[in-house]
């Protein structure tokens, strides 16, 4: 296995690919305590604090203080904050392929209720994408890689029945929500099946537990 998911919740995501780059890093240090000290490279995607714990980047800044931190802009001050030395964060624009000489990163614009962004990461023999905590993925492509983490956040079907039923005490405010700013099951399966190989890997991400 190539990849590592620490968690891909509502209550944290942190995923590890290639034991290199961490992507997302919205747990607790303990949960990558384990994992950390191999590291050359943290991706961060936007500022909910399931994806961008202030604790944890803190802790990792200060315990590796010569890893590396790529983002948008967006992120910028955050990192700061955070205790992150400027000199190691890289930021990073929508479409622009950036060389790591490990791997490979490439930004991709997200739709979300913050600036968002997934993530390209290609090494020479492994390529994966990240998208979560998206609307759309339209215009998006990714033939033929061998790992999508693509969020399938809630069923279509579902999420209107759940409206319908909670509609007389105006209960639905997740759902709504969902909608409006994460993938469906059904939009993530679309996108799936029009770009995997035969030998593809994918996880559906970010998957809502009602609680």
């Amino acid at each position: 296995m190539n990849y590592k998911i620490i968690s891909s919740c509502s209550t944290g995501n942190a995923t590890i690919v290639k034991d290199v780059v961490l992507i997302d890093c919205g747990v607790t240090f303990k949960k990558i305590e384990k994992y950390y000290k191999k590291l050359k490279l943290v991706l961060l995607t936007h500022i909910h604090s399931d994806h961008f714990k202030k604790e944890t980047i803190k802790r990792l800044a200060k315990e590796r203080p010569t890893l590396r931190f790529a983002c948008c802009e967006w992120l910028l001050n955050q990192l700061l904050e955070c205790g992150v030395n400027r000199k190691n964060i890289d930021v990073l624009n929508i479409g622009i392929k950036y060389d790591y000489k490990l791997l490979k990163i490439i930004p991709v614009k997200l739709y979300h209720d913050v600036p968002q962004c997934g993530y390209r990461v290609l090494f020479d023999d492994y390529k994966v994408i990240y998208m979560t905590d998206t609307r759309t993925v339209e215009g998006i492509s990714a033939s033929n890689y061998d790992l999508y983490l693509v969020e399938g956040n809630y069923d279509e079907e579902e999420i209107e029945e759940r409206i319908k039923e909670k509609q007389k005490n105006c209960e639905y405010v997740y759902e709504f929500r969902a909608k409006s700013s994460h993938l469906s099951i059904q939009q993530a399966s679309e996108f799936l099946l029009n770009n995997m190989g035969e030998n593809s890997e994918y996880v559906l991400m970010h998957q809502h537990i009602e609680r």
